[in-house]
């Protein structure tokens, strides 16, 4: 359900889009997105890459903005791997504290539009600042319900999924010393032992940059959502791009391993 008129959203629509193809009623539950190219967008512009980071920050918003006013009720952005510490010290440091600043400077702007700031990852290893600040947005949002903005920090799948089957496998041995009859695991409690167990599988996973792999995100979750990779890099992504990942998800027909 649209939160704003679609002439809000999208006040000069570029001439390849024909906004008349946009049904409202269509629009996909949950959208997640891989936010690649900050590093080649600085680099371009011979830029070093934390300014690539600072320059997708507004893509960020713009994105938020857009799936709220369309009535996305999920938004989960890859904003750090459990591999991007392999990257230089400097860069890592400048995206922690990135994160802290730009958690508290748009927490105020979210909670008034009724947006739900949650995460997913381990963030214990995180600087105290950033884990705080990400702590302090979920305490303020938790109570929101027009979106839930999920930000994966230290997010991997693999490391979601094995910490999903050891905490099943404790569960099975306890109950088995307790004389109890065990059970095999179904998909619905192994999908509710993980970090997204209260929103809803993706319907459509967004690529920026080009770049044709997944990257360790959501691989359980994402296993019948469609695809959409696009050239163009993250601080260089809008809202006009984003409505052409919707468009072209409504083009398609998903069947579910069906006919």
């Amino acid at each position: 359900m649209l939160h704003k008129p679609l002439e809000y959203i999208f006040p000069q629509v570029p001439p390849d889009i024909d906004l008349s193809q946009l049904d409202v009623e269509a629009v996909p539950e949950h959208v997640a997105v891989i936010m690649d190219g900050n590093g080649r967008w600085a680099k371009q512009r011979m830029l070093n890459r934390l300014k690539g980071h600072k320059a997708g920050i507004e893509a960020v918003r713009e994105t938020i903005r857009c799936a709220s006013d369309l009535g996305v009720k999920c938004l989960t952005i890859y904003s750090f791997s459990t591999e991007n510490w392999k990257r230089p010290q400097e860069e890592v440091e400048g995206l922690m504290k990135l994160f802290a600043e730009t958690m508290l400077a748009e927490v105020d702007g979210l909670h008034a539009e009724q947006v739900r700031v949650k995460t997913i990852g381990d963030l214990s290893i995180l600087p105290e600042e950033t884990r705080n600040a990400f702590a302090a947005a979920w305490e303020k949002t938790k109570g929101n319900s027009s979106m839930t903005l999920q930000v994966a920090v230290n997010y991997g799948s693999r490391a979601e999924m094995l910490q999903a089957a050891n905490a099943l496998a404790q569960e099975r041995v306890e109950a088995a010393l307790a004389g109890k009859e065990v059970a095999p695991i179904t998909e619905e409690e192994f999908s509710a032992h993980l970090d997204t167990a209260d929103v809803a599988d993706p319907d459509l996973l967004i690529r920026t940059s080009g770049e044709m792999r997944i990257s360790n995100f959501l691989l359980w979750q994402i296993a019948y959502s469609e695809i959409y990779v696009t050239p163009v890099l993250w601080p260089d992504f809008d809202r006009y791009e984003f409505l052409r990942a919707i468009l072209s998800y409504q083009g398609r027909s998903r069947r579910f391993g069906g006919v």
